[in-house]
């Protein structure tokens, strides 16, 4: 649900569609930050005879901006491709897959890391291998061996690994999707107190399902600007952070005596920055183009972070559990709270000790304060929780962003800019 097919044309393009991003100091190693951003989501792991893999014409990238303007300072590139050992064999692999060399492994996949930076274009590495699809304990008897072949430490400080991995995200789709069930207060749903007695217990819609990692490993100094200390409250600390995917603008399918060909310039068809933005903050008919845009063009949707229509469907969902928030949403306030954590960052003096704006230009990113030190013991509500290196300050794979967003959409977060507010979260338990 984070970006999981979460609009009409990208859902029927999986290779490029981005499902989640992330963006941590890395907590044994507070002098880099780590950068995980997902692709090809809700992957059945029994989904042969063709395997998932990344899409050998699209371009995915990783883009950091450290001065606060929405466009990137930083960006790193992954492009692949796809080698095929037998071209006369249907499988997948014809034995155990061992090694990443295994002559057993029929369809095989590199890639290329390339960075851009200061004007420079540099290719970083070339034809690094990813694991194979983690197919089954016969083809795959050791599959941990083959992910720790397939990261590399490179000489220029990063560290890469690009390939299938488990789905960390956590969502009750069946639910969320089903008219706003929220399973535990079920039974207070207008229309689900004519099915439910009791509180329901969530289902992790994602268990056992996998995705597409590209992970990263990064030097602090290779991403933030300049300055003479880092420290929570200097600018230069924070970063913004987001992925995108693009593909050429044209496609020529191919006849008997020539196969398909791409041409033309590359256009993003899709982005991500902070989760579910665009799931459930754009509108229908605009998420396709907000997928197009670049972070430099995300005021044009601030008025639907002003005023969520979910924050709206709440209410009258759960009629008399949301009284604060529909008495909030009848005074029609323009949520500066939401504006804040999605769009601008969190100033200065709203919460102590922590600050992670960018400045004026509204952009959907993830904004890291890099000066923030990791956790030692993380809460899972991040920020929310008390804990300053979670999100929305970035976001750790264990963070429950969709408990952090519905909270914040119900109006946690508004004391944060208006003091003299109410809490308008739900009334019950």
């Amino acid at each position: 649900m984070s970006s999981h097919r979460e609009a009409p044309e990208i859902a029927k393009d999986p290779v490029a569609d981005s499902s989640d991003l992330y963006a941590f100091v890395t907590p044994n190693k507070p002098d880099t930050m780590t950068l995980i951003a997902n692709y090809v989501p809700l992957q059945l792991p029994s989904g042969g005879p063709n395997f998932f893999e990344f899409g050998d014409d699209v371009r995915y990238e990783i883009h950091i901006d450290n001065n606060g303007d929405g466009e990137p300072e930083v960006t790193y590139r992954f492009e692949f491709t796809t080698e095929i050992t037998n071209p006369n064999s249907f499988l997948y692999n014809t034995g155990p897959i061992e090694l990443l060399e295994s002559e057993n492994w029929n369809r095989r996949q590199f890639y290329s890391l390339t960075r851009i930076a200061d004007g420079r274009t540099r290719l970083l590495a070339r034809k690094l291998p990813c694991p194979p699809s983690n197919v089954g304990r016969l083809s795959i008897p050791r599959y941990d061996d083959l992910v720790r072949q397939a990261t590399f430490s490179l000489s220029t400080g990063e560290k890469v690994f690009a390939g299938q991995r488990a789905d960390g995200f956590y969502v009750d789709l069946g639910a969320i999707f089903d008219l706003g069930t929220l399973r535990p207060f079920q039974q207070l749903h207008v229309a689900g107190r004519k099915l439910f007695r009791n509180a329901g217990e969530p289902v992790n819609a994602l268990d056992r399902m996998n995705v597409h990692s590209l992970a990263l490993q990064v030097p602090l100094n290779k991403v933030r600007r300049r300055a003479n200390r880092y420290h929570w409250q200097e600018p230069a600390s924070v970063i913004g952070v987001w992925t995108s995917a693009s593909r050429r603008q044209v496609k020529v399918l191919g006849d008997r005596a020539a196969g398909d060909t791409d041409a033309g310039p590359f256009t993003q068809v899709s982005r991500l920055g902070n989760p579910l933005f665009n799931e459930v903050i754009v509108p229908m008919a605009q998420k396709d183009l907000w997928n197009t845009l670049p972070p430099t063009e995300d005021k044009r949707f601030a008025k639907f972070v002003e005023q969520p229509e979910l924050a709206a469907l709440l209410p009258v969902l759960y009629p008399g559990v949301f009284d604060n928030l529909a008495k909030l949403n009848r005074s029609k306030k323009a949520r500066a709270d939401l504006v804040a954590i999605l769009l601008t960052g969190i100033p200065e003096g709203l919460i102590n000790g922590f600050s992670n704006a960018t400045g004026d230009v509204q952009a959907d990113m993830l904004r890291l304060n890099t000066a923030i030190p990791p956790a030692r013991r993380p809460n899972r509500l991040g920020v929310l929780g008390g804990d300053l290196a979670g999100y929305p300050n970035g976001r750790r794979v264990t963070d429950d962003v969709v408990t952090i967003a519905l909270r914040a959409i119900a109006g946690l977060t508004v004391p944060l800019v208006d003091r003299n507010s109410h809490r308008t979260t739900r009334r019950r338990q």
